[in-house]
């Protein structure tokens, strides 16, 4: 089992990896090692062995990671992550096996992305690490400070006017930057202190139930284009329960990296998911593929909505109705 996991670990990041061959690894590994999912797989009355293409493979309701420890294997976890959530709600964790599998998932895919951590400043309007090291996203954020190595990045969620000069003073030796905040803080940020940023990229990480009146993506997007004087405005798509991410970098159309893979799901048949995109785009509940999840659960049904389209990018509509406040938005209460 152990020399299983290992070949799974150096294969995931792998240029040459074979995206669906893995995954059938990965799903064969899970259901011989994690009691819930197999569970779940046989509940529902699947037949391992007639499952030859990744769509057929049984994606666990996100759902179970409120109630259940989803594990594959037995360990003790080096970090368990924990969703944000208002008083008295139930939060999904995250149990981690090996941490530096999550860095080299988040650092991989940042290079992929925006190049090396070392020519940016990094700026979080986030809470500090300190303040909440059971957030996944604050983790990998205080990370990318750390790599930067930049004398001015970290954390400034209560400090807009040291932000402010901060953003002046880099912007004025051109020094690029990464501004990277939950909504409702760049928002509020934007409202305060407009000011013409030509050097420093924009990142949403969503969250706004809860803070301030409801905004699709795109009218967000308008406001700080219009406050900032921005050409686009990027975004990132990660959860609790991931060990991986994706970036829009305009428009909110997302890309993932290599070892994560979108699906989309019928909106009233959860077992129904889709072989192909028709028309460019396809749109229904969606699906991930994390390979680099494999202490845990690769295979996820989120509670979001979207479109995918033919080369497997993919925008995100909002949470399904009746799903939980979740994520980002509460990560400040």
């Amino acid at each position: 089992m152990k020399e299983i996991a290992e070949s799974i670990e150096d294969r995931i990041f792998s240029k040459n990896m074979d995206f669906e061959q893995l995954s059938f690894e990965v799903f064969q590994f899970q259901y011989k090692n994690n009691t819930v999912y197999q569970k779940y797989v046989d509940m529902i009355g699947i037949d391992t062995t007639k499952i030859n293409q990744i769509k057929d493979i049984p994606f666990l309701p996100i759902q179970l990671f409120k109630s259940h420890k989803i594990a594959t294997t037995s360990f003790h976890p080096q970090a368990v992550f924990e969703s944000s959530g208002t008083t008295g709600s139930i939060n999904s964790k995250h149990f981690v096996k090996n941490i530096e599998l999550y860095k080299k998932s988040f650092l991989q895919c940042f290079y992929q992305f925006y190049g090396n951590p070392k020519d940016w400043c990094i700026i979080g309007l986030l809470p500090s690490y300190l303040e909440r090291q059971s957030s996944s996203l604050v983790f990998m954020v205080n990370q990318l400070i750390t790599e930067s190595r930049h004398e001015k990045s970290g954390f400034y969620l209560n400090e807009f006017k040291k932000l402010a000069q901060t953003l002046k003073i880099l912007e004025a030796t051109g020094q690029k930057t990464l501004l990277i905040g939950v909504t409702f803080a760049l928002l509020d940020f934007a409202e305060q202190y407009a000011m013409p940023l030509k050097t420093t990229t924009i990142m949403e990480t969503g969250g706004m139930k809860g803070r301030r009146e409801e905004m699709v993506r795109s009218q967000v997007h308008a406001v700080l284009k219009h406050s900032f004087g921005v050409q686009s405005v990027h975004s990132e798509y990660g959860m609790t329960e991931l060990l991986s991410q994706a970036y829009s970098q305009g428009e909110g159309v997302f890309e993932a990296p290599q070892w994560m893979k979108i699906l989309i799901r019928d909106e009233d048949d959860p077992l129904s998911v889709h072989s192909s995109v028709e028309s460019n785009k396809l749109r229904g509940k969606i699906n991930i593929i994390d390979l680099a999840n494999i202490y845990s659960c690769s295979f996820i049904a989120t509670d979001d909505l979207g479109y995918l389209y033919e080369n497997g990018a993919f925008e995100v509509l909002g949470r399904a109705d009746n799903s939980d406040i979740r994520g980002c938005s509460q990560l400040v209460l």
